[in-house]
Order: C-alpha cells, then sequence, then structure tokens
C-alpha cells in the first residue's frame, strides 16, 4: 500500500485563506471583529489568558499578527497604530547614548526622528550611504554599535542593501539589524531568512492594500530582552492597532500575492518603456538590468521587483511638478502600496531639507492596466514639456 504523501501548503494558500480561518462556534470562514476593550477575570479573579485589557491586543489583531508572522517566517510580529508608531518602539527601546547607524537618505520621517534623537544628545546616530557596504562597514564600531537601520530598496531613490552582508557586518560588531521593507512585501523578500533581526513593514502600504488602514508592524527572528523592550512601549504607549484595521489588515493580505505579482509586472513594463525616453533623465528600478544593485534585488526578491520606481525627468523643478499635475490616471498623491497609481513629487511632500533630486517624482504603481498608465504618464510629459 503506498503511503500518500503530505499536503505541504503553499504561503501563498495559507495566506489567501487567512491561516485557514474557521470560527470554532459558527464555522465562518471569515473572521468576525472583535471590539472589546476590557476581559472579565475568572472566577478566582485571575486574568484569562491571553488578554485582560485592549493594549496587550484582541482576537482579531492577533489573527493579523499571526498571518504576518507566518508571512515573515517570524517567531512573533506586534502590530501598531501606524508605521510611525512601529518606528518609535525601536528609537524607544534603545538605550541612552546608544551608537546607532542609519541611510542618509530613507523615509523621512523615521529619518527626522534619528536627526531629532541626536539634537537631544540621546542617541549618537551616524549616516552611510544606502547600499553602500564598504561605508557601512567603515562606520559600524565593533562592540558599540547597537543597531545598524537598513531600508531596502531605499526611498525614494530605490537603492537595494544586501541585507545578508549587511547583517554580518553588524552580527560581527556586536549589533541588531532592522531593516524597513515597505517597498518589498514579504511575499517577495523575508527578511529575517538573510539575517535581519527584525523587519519593519508600514502595513499602510502593500500588506493593506487598498489606502484605507494606517498601521505598522515589526517582526522578529528571535524573542529577547530587545523585543520584550519593544513590546513594553507599544503596551505603554497604548499604539496597539485597533480592531476594525485589524480586520481591513486582514481582509487586504489575502490578495497581497495576486496584488503585488501585478503591480510588480506593470512597474517593468513602465520601467523598460521609460528608461531612455527622450523627455527623462533616468528610470530608478531596481528591476532594470542597467540598476547598479539588479542582482543584488534579483535574489533578494525572487525576481520579482515590486511597484515602487522614480523618474527624474528633464527640465526644471517645475517641469516635474507639472507631470504630476496633468496626470488623469495617476493620483497625485501621497502613499504606496495601493491597488490605485499614485504619483508624487518627493521634494515637495518630503520638504526642503531632505536630500533628493528636485525633478524626482515616484511613482506606486497600483493594478490599473499597464496601457492606461503608459499613456498617462506620456500625456502629462508632452504636455508639461509643451508649456
Amino acid at each position: 500500500m503506498n503511503k500518500q504523501k503530505k499536503l505541504e501548503v503553499s504561503i501563498a494558500t495559507q495566506i489567501a485563506q487567512a491561516l485557514h480561518f474557521i470560527d470554532s462556534d459558527t464555522g465562518a470562514v471569515i473572521p468576525s471583529v472583535n471590539f472589546s476593550a476590557t476581559y472579565a477575570r475568572d472566577q478566582k479573579y485571575q486574568p484569562r489568558k491571553p488578554y485582560w485589557y485592549r493594549r496587550d491586543g484582541n482576537q482579531t489583531c492577533t489573527l493579523a499578527e499571526k498571518i504576518i508572522a507566518k508571512l515573515e517566517a517570524a517567531k512573533e510580529s506586534l502590530l501598531f497604530a501606524s508605521g510611525m508608531s512601529a518606528c518609535t518602539a525601536i528609537i524607544q527601546s534603545l538605550d541612552n547614548n546608544s551608537h546607532v547607524l542609519v541611510p542618509k537618505v530613507m523615509y523621512h520621517g523615521v529619518l527626522q526622528q534619528f536627526k531629532d534623537q541626536k539634537d537631544r544628545r540621546q542617541l549618537e546616530v551616524c549616516f552611510y550611504e544606502s547600499g553602500d557596504l564598504k561605508q557601512l562597514a567603515e562606520a559600524i564600531k565593533p562592540n558599540v554599535t547597537k543597531l545598524v537601520w537598513v531600508e531596502t530598496p531605499n526611498n525614494p531613490n530605490w537603492e537595494v542593501t544586501d541585507l545578508r552582508a549587511a547583517s554580518k557586518i553588524t552580527h560581527d560588531a556586536g549589533g541588531k539589524v532592522v531593516s524597513d521593507c515597505t517597498a518589498t512585501p514579504p511575499s517577495m523578500t523575508q527578511a529575517l531568512d538573510f539575517g535581519v533581526d527584525i523587519s519593519f513593514h508600514s502595513a499602510t502600504k502593500y500588506l493593506n492594500g487598498h489606502s484605507d488602514v494606517t498601521a505598522g508592524v515589526l517582526s522578529t527572528r528571535k524573542l529577547d530582552e530587545f523585543w520584550e523592550k519593544v513590546a513594553q512601549t507599544r503596551k505603554l504607549h497604548g499604539t496597539v492597532l485597533q480592531s476594525q484595521d485589524a480586520w481591513l489588515l486582514i481582509r487586504g493580505m489575502r490578495t497581497l500575492f495576486l496584488r503585488v505579482s501585478k503591480c510588480s509586472k506593470t512597474a517593468m513594463k513602465i520601467a523598460e518603456h521609460f528608461e531612455h525616453h527622450q523627455y527623462i533623465d533616468s528610470v530608478l528600478y531596481p528591476g532594470l538590468k542597467s540598476h547598479p544593485q539588479h542582482k543584488t534585488a534579483k535574489i533578494q526578491t525572487n525576481n520579482e521587483f515590486g511597484g515602487m520606481l522614480s523618474i527624474i525627468v528633464k527640465g526644471t523643478e517645475k517641469t516635474a511638478i507639472d507631470v504630476a499635475r496633468f496626470c488623469e490616471v495617476f493620483y497625485p498623491a501621497t502613499s504606496l502600496g495601493g491597488v490605485e497609481s499614485l504619483i508624487e513629487h518627493r521634494k515637495t511632500v518630503s520638504g526642503e531639507g531632505f536630500p533628493v533630486n528636485p525633478r524626482l517624482l515616484r511613482l506606486s504603481v497600483g493594478i490599473e492596466d499597464a496601457n492606461d498608465l503608459i499613456f498617462d504618464l506620456e500625456q502629462a510629459l508632452a504636455k508639461a514639456n509643451s508649456i
């Protein structure tokens, strides 16, 4: 008698089914939203584990965290009310005067937090060029550096940092690596498998995918003292993700693999179409073979390069703003990772102090028809250059 092989269900199937969720009481295949802010103790006046008060989470939030932990191959994931609150929990869990390394160019909100901590002399902050491992290695201080922050691909220039190499450099010096992989969701990149200690995602973006939730998530490779500090910071700040948002996040994640695949294919078509365009100086996209870290990106994303790219237009800063204004299919809006395509003049949004090319336009490619998006950019470029 032949033994039947045990079915090994793919991660894509598990996420599409919300970890094969079935309500134990009703048989429902869609989870309910649990709104309770407090929980009654048992007859011995002991807390009914695992919940006792909303700041520790509840059933809806826990299910979302379990789905993300499965996606990330993590020991545990923690959801926050925003991406910024997740990053703040990391920063505030560091000891005073800790030495940290961060990219010179990264998401401007987190970069500003690090700069503020440096100005107040609460952290010793040094900077390195994103993707430059040599500069990272030269800036790190053995047995002194506590944290290296990596953003890959880097927003909005999309340099790619070799996560495995950066992790080894950091671990050899006795530090931890936190990687912001918001632009490459875990259907593409499982950062912890490359040696990263804590992975961060603005869950507002690809994980949710519908621009109707603000959330952040941290996932850890190891349950240790630092992770306990992060969890305690979330609890004391009361920044756990709320129930309705957690439910919307679960719903969004069920289509993650489909959405990211579609966005990636369309972004590649757009990048290839405009790479040598008469009105564009350069296209910044790791999927292009001309990209300096293309090979690293290919390894880290399983040959699926995501929906984020930037174009640097010819002309002036006003030309770039005009292109964004004249688009009729792309929305001139901030954020990324949704089903709708967005175009953003990054310098306007990031502010004068942020080191970004004034002619750079950041594109978040959605799930629309690729030809519609290409035509829209063509007409906007032509109109901006006819003024």
